[in-house]
């Protein structure tokens, strides 16, 4: 999507994408090898009753569904910063998780005209429509020329 397409409350859908166990295996090994995320066996006996998924790999299927469905392709060039990150339910093995992106705001910077600023919150579900993750994000865009600007 280009920065002039958003508008302050649009909703913007994606997914589902499933998750694997072997996927959240592979990358708990590498970035977050706690026990609960590694062990499948040990799991079972532990708080979650089962293999979760790392917040942080789950925060990464989020990324990767907001580049598939809205910035590839987009004048985006990065982000200051997440606001918040929330972790509300624990992500298994085969859970189809789809993305819901409510734009909050759009705005170009009162400093520089050549910014853009999209301010939104994503959200993701798995296959039962409960909620498992929600960010507040902040996504620049570089507007360069008058002809993005709103």
């Amino acid at each position: 999507m280009k920065f002039n397409e958003f508008r302050n409350g649009m909703v913007i859908n994606h997914g589902p994408v499933v998750i694997t166990e072997q996927e959240m295996l592979d990358y708990a090994r590498l970035y977050d090898p706690q026990w609960f995320h590694t062990d499948p066996v040990k799991a079972k006996e532990g708080r979650w009753g089962g293999l979760i998924a790392s917040g942080w790999q789950t925060c990464g299927l989020a990324m990767r569904m907001v580049v598939e469905k809205v910035l590839y392709d987009s004048e985006s060039f990065g982000s200051p910063g997440v606001e918040r990150v929330r972790w509300i339910l624990p992500v298994r093995p085969n859970d189809a998780l789809r993305l819901e992106i409510t734009v909050d705001s759009v705005r170009v910077s009162s400093s520089r005209e050549d910014l853009g600023i999209v301010r939104w919150t994503w959200r993701l579900y798995n296959q039962r429509d409960e909620q498992v993750l929600e960010m507040e994000v902040t996504s620049l865009f570089d507007l360069g020329e008058s002809q993005f600007r709103q």
